[in-house]
């Protein structure tokens, strides 16, 4: 679009948002990018909607002239989902942060697409309701944002992913139309399910503005624990056998040596520089205690040091704590270091050949590389600390990945289990789903005919 073509919906958006229509080099850059290696150019310019009318007259200008938009949230993928390019608008969630409705007797509630997991969470204490948002991604995601990703994290061994929590959507089409899908209802056979569609979509087929969203009841008692084991296998041979005993556990993840060094650098702590364990149990006071105590058997059986325990919550914080500072304190094993990340998911059954092959790949590479995952249901990632602007090392861990993926794919697995397609991934897609690509693309073709929505992401 020439200079003088600019100009009419230039002044269409100052019309509508005045200075929330901006330009500012700054804040473009701000909102080119995600959390990882991926680069792209700045947009033209960021809007900050408050409102569905506001967004809805955004991508009717957008429409009109044949502007991409990129929704954005907090900018926390790692697949390149939100990376810009020339000539698009970036289109932020971030002032639409309102909770619009909790309904404790229904245990759900409704929030606009721009609030984030803790701020939900925040909000549900403040009012006394013993509920909370149990999907838990490890960053302080927007729940827009863990919508388009179908983000999940270290609570979907027991509480699900985002498919698994969310009732309904607000939807700003291509067009400009506002849809509902999905209601409160817990369940319905009643035509097809837009929520599923949008789910996943990562901005390709609509701007998620609003969110309803299951809550979960805070448990009655809970239990931490982390152990270590002298190898991967023996760890990962506890987990199966902790999930075929069919008791309840909250989180599983797994740390693999070199995870849990980085974590003791960056966190300050003291953990055995081994594969280690870390445990999480929600129920009665009962329950939790049986549960703590058949894991703590079927680890010692699998030869696991000393479990470190924790019921205070400030002592269970931190015990978490090295599981939440995993991908930074990675990346601090090399100062300055950008983050390429990958994740996989497989059944349990082959988690541990999956493994071990992925480590067999790593031990070949001179690239350093960590791997963690939310291991009770069959979820690993692998993050390489790449030397910025470093191409070969950036084409090592990309032909590393690529073999991760293929190794997870013969085994019946997925080429992500959370982070989404973005840029990333989009020749794993077509690798994993085959011709189902084609009906997915004509899908967006529908939808989006002139592709204005997130274009260049999910299909190569």
């Amino acid at each position: 679009m020439n200079k003088h073509c600019k100009q009419q919906p230039l002044r269409e958006f100052q019309s509508l948002l005045g200075t929330r229509y901006t330009t500012d080099r700054s804040i473009r850059e701000a909102h080119a990018k995600d959390a990882s290696y991926h680069q792209g150019a700045l947009p033209d310019a960021v809007v900050f909607p408050d409102s569905n009318k506001e967004v809805s007259e955004i991508v009717k200008i957008c429409a009109n002239y044949k502007i991409p938009i990129i929704p954005y949230g907090t900018g926390t993928g790692v697949e390149g989902a939100v990376v810009s390019s020339e000539g698009t608008l970036c289109l932020s969630l971030s002032r639409m942060n309102r909770i619009l409705s909790v309904n404790p007797s229904d245990r759900d509630a409704t929030v606009q697409a721009g609030v984030t997991r803790s701020e939900l969470n925040t909000h549900l204490a403040k009012m006394g309701t013993q509920l909370y948002f149990p999907v838990d991604p490890g960053a302080d995601a927007s729940l827009g944002g863990m919508v388009a990703t179908r983000a999940s994290g270290t609570s979907a061994v027991h509480y699900g992913t985002m498919s698994d929590n969310v009732l309904g959507l607000t939807v700003i089409t291509v067009d400009g139309d506002t849809i509902s899908t999905g209601g409160r209802a817990r369940k319905s056979a009643a035509g097809y399910d837009l929520t599923r569609l949008f789910i996943g979509s990562e901005g390709t087929l609509g701007v998620i503005t609003e969110i309803t969203v299951k809550l979960a009841r805070l448990p009655e008692s809970v239990a931490a624990a982390v152990c270590a084991f002298s190898t991967v296998d023996a760890a990962v041979n506890t987990v199966i056998k902790l999930m075929d005993t069919g008791i309840n556990v909250a989180r599983i993840e797994l740390l693999d040596a070199l995870q849990m060094e980085a974590v003791n650098r960056y966190s300050g702590l003291n953990y055995d520089v081994a594969p280690t364990l870390f445990f999480e149990f929600h129920g009665s006071p009962n329950t939790v205690t049986e549960s703590s105590e058949i894991a703590g058997s079927i680890a010692s059986v699998n030869g696991s040091g000393d479990f470190r325990w924790a019921t205070d919550e400030t002592e269970r914080k931190q015990l978490w704590q090295a599981r939440y500072d995993s991908y930074y304190a990675a990346l601090n094993l090399r100062l300055g270091s950008v983050g390429y990340v990958t994740d996989v998911c497989v059944p349990i059954s082959e988690l541990a050949l999956c493994i071990n092959k992925t480590r067999a790949l790593l031990d070949a590479s001179e690239l350093s590389a960590t791997m963690l995952g939310h291991v009770g249901d069959g979820n690993f990632h692998v993050v390489f600390p790449l030397e910025p602007n470093n191409r070969e090392e950036l084409a090592e861990a990309h032909k590393i990945s690529n073999q991760i993926v293929d190794i997870a794919l013969e085994m019946g697995g997925t080429c992500t289990g959370e982070h989404g397609i973005g840029i990333g991934k989009r020749g794993a897609l077509k690798k994993e789903h085959g011709t189902a690509v084609d009906l997915m693309r004509k899908i967006k073709n529908a939808l989006d005919p002139q592709n204005l929505m997130n274009p260049g992401k999910v299909f190569l």
